[in-house]
């Protein structure tokens, strides 16, 4: 539980996905450059994969004050070198902050990963993730996603059916996405499904090129 005192968050499924989605970023990753993480949440993966992925920069970032004090925390708590201070950024903006940003013209963005965001936002968030790879990455860049996806407009597992009902009772904007629908959107933004893996608890890692 954070405190004033210790502003950590926790997020159990960190514990339980961060080895899996480690083993497909180290296949996909380009081997330099700057990994900029969409909506890093409790800050639990920066911390995780930063030093494991090293030369690599990792730039975590999120819109929410209270997640990137958490971030913040743990990785006062866990320090790498190759680990910047967390930005604040809205996928669903027009104009990302780290767009702007001076600090990254050694290290450009060569990536970009988000894990567990676009069913729990509107898709307003996605088309912006989408929108916003599409204008960073550089050709040959990579866009890596998790989470649970519908497939052919069918839930892969009853698991899936029920958190998506679950989710929609939350926000009715928000719910598990069909994954067609995901690439027709990137495709818009010239980004090209690569790879699709299959991963623990019926997720998967969706892997784009731009």
């Amino acid at each position: 539980m954070n405190t004033p005192q210790d502003p950590r968050k926790y997020a159990p499924a960190t514990q339980r996905n961060r080895e899996p989605i480690l083993e497909v970023l180290l296949q996909v990753l380009p081997a330099s450059g700057t990994i900029l993480e969409i909506a890093s949440g409790t800050g639990e993966h920066a911390i995780f994969f930063a030093p494991r992925l090293q030369p690599r920069k990792w730039l975590p970032s999120d819109p929410n004050p209270e997640l990137r004090a958490s971030i913040t925390a743990w990785m006062a708590q866990f320090p790498s070198d190759n680990l910047y201070p967390p930005v604040e950024l809205d996928a669903s903006q027009p104009i990302w902050s780290v767009e702007r940003d001076a600090i990254l013209q050694d290290d450009p963005i060569a990536a970009i990963v988000n894990i567990n965001m676009i069913h729990i936002s509107p898709w307003s968030a996605c088309l912006g993730l989408l929108a916003g790879a599409g204008r960073i990455l550089p050709p040959g860049g990579i866009l890596y996603l998790y989470g649970p996806y519908k497939q052919g407009g069918e839930h892969t597992a009853p698991s899936n059916a029920a958190f998506d009902e679950s989710l929609r009772s939350q926000n009715p904007e928000w719910g598990v996405r069909n994954l067609e629908d995901v690439i027709a959107a990137a495709k818009q933004q010239n980004l090209q499904l690569h790879k699709t893996y299959q991963m623990p608890a019926n997720n998967l890692s969706v892997v784009f090129r731009r």
